[in-house]
Order: structure tokens, then sequence, then C-alpha cells
């Protein structure tokens, strides 16, 4: 089972009931957290997501809306006794901001590794696929996906004369005293994949990395076309243009979130959303959803 929760769907500024961009998924005991805006802690809290077992941060870009709430959170993370490694991951130009972070979160009892996102790597059971963004400044999205072995099948198992003991692990994709998965498992099922992709005009390599995705969560900073010619000033999308990705990428879901602070009311760009892709959800902080290989399997 794979958990995503919405932190902060805000975007620039924070308000009363909206922090900032985040987002954190969780999978096999540990979370990635997607952007760290202000307001990050305060959210983790009250939607119940542990920050002592977040083992991973994937930060998009390095705009302020998307980084602040960082420093704090590697303080309350020394604060609550953390020794175990952390890895902070994101487009170029991390070593310049990497610097001012650690400087203000001051000495810390555990690493911290910053590490550039030009390549597809593990996070637990995950992969994690960074892909460009066209924004204003380097920033990339993410494809989180979980993979899904193939059936077991013990009557290969009896055939190989594979000890009993050892069916669980082999199941589990481990190599075990000289014998394999593949002698035991059939084709690979369809995993689940989550993409994350704010801030971003509209463009082929969002489409691309979203084709078939469970969950496409997406920016959708203006609510009204009105606002378009601001949307490719500033490297955003509307609602009707996100709603318009999502369904020529065939996702299953999608969440519209990093909403302008002068959007106050959802309602008109869910609807413009929903014009193109009719089940577009407006998320808001504190959204939940668990994705589960057989429930997904069935869809």
């Amino acid at each position: 089972m794979l958990t995503v929760t919405l932190l902060g769907t805000g975007g620039t500024q924070p308000l009363p009931h909206r922090a900032l961009a985040a987002l954190a998924v969780t999978v096999a005991g540990q979370t990635l957290l997607l952007d760290c805006g202000e307001g990050t802690q305060t959210a983790l809290r009250r939607w119940g997501v542990s920050a002592y077992r977040i083992g991973q941060v994937l930060l998009t870009h390095y705009h302020g809306d998307h980084i602040l709430g960082l420093p704090g959170l590697l303080q309350t993370l020394s604060s609550l006794g953390r020794t175990a490694p952390l890895t902070v991951t994101g487009p170029a130009g991390l070593d310049a901001v990497a610097g001012p972070i650690m400087a203000l979160a001051g000495p810390l009892p555990f690493a911290v590794h910053w590490q550039e996102a030009c390549a597809p790597l593990a996070a637990g059971p995950l992969t994690v696929t960074p892909f460009p963004l066209e924004h204003r400044v380097p920033c990339c999205g993410y494809a989180l996906h979980l993979p899904r072995a193939g059936r077991f099948d013990p009557e290969r198992a009896k055939a190989a004369g594979i000890p009993v003991a050892l069916w669980r692990r082999l199941q589990a994709g481990e190599p075990v005293d000289g014998f394999t998965p593949d002698q035991v498992l059939g084709p690979a099922r369809r995993g689940l994949t989550v993409v994350y992709a704010t801030d971003t005009r509209p463009c082929p390599a969002v489409e691309q990395a979203a084709r078939g995705a469970d969950l496409l969560c997406m920016d959708a900073t203006y609510a009204d076309d009105a606002d378009l010619d601001k949307a490719k000033l500033y490297g955003h999308a509307t609602c009707r243009e996100t709603g318009a990705l999502a369904a020529a990428a065939g996702v299953r879901r999608l969440w519209l979130t990093h909403y302008s602070a002068a959007v106050t009311d959802l309602a008109p760009g869910l609807a413009a959303a929903q014009a193109a892709y009719p089940d577009a959800v407006a998320g808001t902080d504190g959204l939940r959803l668990e994705l589960d290989f057989d429930k997904e399997e069935t869809l």
C-alpha cells in the first residue's frame, strides 16, 4: 500500500487554511517529502504524518514557497534525536542553496546528503524518476513508482525443490540459498505510480511522465483562463490546462494544487478542470489517498 497526503496546496503566500507546497508519500513505514514550504511541520503534525520517518526530501526547485520550511524541519529532526542520514534531492543549483539551508539549521546530529536530480534513483521500494518542468528557473517533477512482482507459483516452487521456508523471501523478490525469484514468480504485474509536477507550464515531459499514472498532482495556479498570459509569463498552469493535460495523459486521478493566494474559492477552477477531466479533484491541505495494488488492478 502507498499513502499520499497533501500537506500544503498554496503558492507564493501561505494562508490561514493553506500551507505552502508539500506532499508526503508513505510506503513500507518510510516517507518521502516532496517540497517543504512554510507550514510543512505544522501540516505533518496536523495530518498525522511522522516527521521522524522522513527518509528523503525531493525538491522541485528553489523558490522560497517550496524550500523555506526545510531549515526548521531539519532542526526539529535534530530535536527528535534523529541520527540516520537524510538525503535532499533537487535540480541544478542545489549546491547554491545547500549552504544557506545548513547554516540556518545549525549543527545537526545526522548527515544531510545533497544530490542533484539527474537520473532515476531508489528510495526504499520506490523508483523515483525526475523529469524537467517548464518554469522560470530549473525545475523538475517526480514520478514515483512502486513495482509489483509477478504472482507466486507454488507448483513451480515444489517442482524446483525449494523448501517452503524460503517461499516468502523469494516471493518478496529476494534471492536465497541459491534460488532466485524468477524461478517461482510470473510476469511483473502493474505497479503504482504517483506523479508530482509543480511549478510548471503544461508540457510534453509532464504528459509523458504522467501517462497512465494512478495519481497526478499538478500545478493549477490560476483558476481562470483570463490569467493565461500571466501563467505563461510566470511558468504556471491554469486549471483548465491542467485538466486537459490529465485527460491527454490518461491518468486515473488528478489533484489540483499550488493555487495562487488570490484563489479563495476553488469551485470555479475545479469546474474549469472538470470540463476536460470530469473526475478532477481540487486538492486541499490534508487530502489523503491510499493506493492498494489489488484495488488498482481491478480498475
